[in-house]
């Protein structure tokens, strides 16, 4: 699609090295409830299997189902090899040169690969409202800052 671009892709300023960590997590997260709940995260397959949990209360359920599908749309918007990436490197835990030698690419590509996926994962989760922006993305004021003083008296002579 030459010149139409992803809703997520919009704002290339955001940092998104600083969401790195927090889409980890959630992504160990989604891994951890797709399992619970008695799916394979998107990521690894769409099987089914039994669960054998037995200490969980029906009010929590709807809520990890909910998640898993969120996630599920969100990583769905990811490029296959960033699915792949994002997959071998968070979910199954490969190492960088494992999923080199696994994909038949270079390390130094995976390395590269691995941290762009990851921040793109980060752009979708932050515009569909899975992971929240930090305050200085929100576009506050900076409570550092002073407040505006108008009268200046640097070059004023008494």
């Amino acid at each position: 699609m030459a010149g139409a671009q992803a809703p997520w892709r919009e704002d290339p300023e955001i940092d998104l090295w600083f969401y790195r960590q927090r889409t980890v997590a959630l992504l160990k997260r989604y891994g951890r409830a797709s399992v619970e709940i008695g799916r394979l995260p998107s990521l690894l397959g769409r099987e089914c299997f039994r669960s054998r949990l037995t200490s969980y209360s029906m009010k929590n359920f709807e809520d990890v189902v909910i998640f898993v599908h969120d996630m599920e749309q969100a990583i769905n918007k990811l490029d296959p090899l960033q699915k792949r990436l994002v997959g071998m490197s968070v979910l199954e835990d490969y190492s960088p040169a494992e999923v080199a030698r696994l994909l038949g690419c270079s390390l130094r590509s995976v390395e590269r690969f691995i941290p762009d996926a990851i921040d793109e994962l980060s752009r979708v989760l932050l515009t569909v409202g899975l992971l929240d922006k930090t305050p200085w993305e929100r576009g506050r004021e900076n409570s550092c800052q002073e407040a505006e003083n108008r009268e200046s008296k640097v070059s004023s002579c008494n």
